[in-house]
């Protein structure tokens, strides 16, 4: 069914709306957009004489958004994303499709990228998109066709098949447990501990894993593993490290292994994704391939054949 024309404006009469009030002015929205001023400001009395609504108040030389424009900017900015994303799509679409991937940081570049080639080798039409997201988001809004998730499998409105659960390992760097030895596990208890966001309970249950409760302990919050593994290396703690992701540095030697090894964490990985884009062949072949590379977590990463 058709829209409204007047209901429909154009991307020129949005861009010009949404510079507007992010950057405050029209003077800067013409920098932005690389327009006159007046450019700018015709746009916007076009789009106010469209929508039959007053979008901006007009003190002296200044423009203030009043509520509705407020509102309709937050519509506006996920519209104008979509459709970036819809078009990077399509330009980037090489005839297999284009499958956009949310992925957690670290595990998206430690675990991910490295095996990406074999994937992308065995299917030479595929792209793949790759953008960071911590928490679980609303799929119609941000455009992504699936998500690396850690947690339960308590996403609404999607599919989601396991990968494998996390196994967090006590580290340190080899200097900082030689100033602080440790024998058993109380002999943490004063130690700074490094705390991550996303594992509030951590400590907690590694504690309880080995028949002590937890006490109130000093140490740094992080909110990603890759800085947290480098906050332990240069000294600064000891931390719970998902074993998979300290392989390197355990290897090397550039982190060691303070007591009692690997213990089981609060979740699991998962990938998820839309439940009405779960048909997408895209996605059908990047699943199978995943939960195929997931049933050896700790192996290494495969070259393309």
């Amino acid at each position: 069914m058709a829209m409204p024309r007047r209901l429909l404006p154009s991307i020129s009469l949005l861009t010009a709306f949404e510079s507007v009030v992010r950057t405050g002015s029209t003077l800067a929205a013409a920098r932005d957009l690389d327009l006159t001023q007046g450019a700018v400001s015709r746009l916007i009395q076009n789009l106010e004489a469209q929508l039959g609504v007053t979008l901006f108040l007009r003190e002296r030389r200044r423009l203030i958004p009043t509520d509705h424009a407020l509102a309709y900017a937050r519509d506006v900015v996920k519209a104008l994303d979509l459709i970036s994303r819809g078009s990077m799509r399509v330009r980037s679409d090489t005839g297999g499709g284009t499958l956009s991937l949310a992925i957690l940081p670290t595990f998206g570049t430690r675990w991910l990228a490295p095996r990406l080639p074999r994937f992308l080798g065995d299917h030479p039409g595929i792209t793949i998109n790759l953008g960071t997201r911590l928490k679980p988001f609303d799929f119609e809004e941000e455009g992504f066709d699936a998500a690396i998730h850690f947690g339960a499998e308590d996403w609404a409105g999607t599919g989601a098949v396991k990968l494998f659960d996390e196994r967090l390992v006590a580290c340190s760097a080899p200097r900082f447990i030689a100033d602080h030895p440790v024998e058993a596990p109380s002999d943490l208890i004063g130690l700074p501990l490094l705390q991550l966001e996303t594992r509030p309970n951590a400590w907690a249950a590694w504690f309880a894993h080995h028949g002590l409760e937890r006490r109130i302990g000093q140490g740094m919050l992080f909110d990603q593993f890759a800085p947290m593994i480098q906050a332990v290396i240069h000294g600064l703690g000891v931390a719970l490290l998902p074993e998979f992701l300290a392989k390197t540095e355990l290897a090397d030697g550039r982190l060691v292994e303070v007591f009692g090894g690997p213990v089981r964490g609060e979740g699991s990985y998962y990938l998820v994704w839309p439940s009405v884009g779960a048909w997408y062949p895209p996605l059908q072949a990047f699943r199978d391939w995943l939960v195929a590379e997931a049933a050896d977590p700790d192996g290494e990463a495969m070259l393309p054949r």
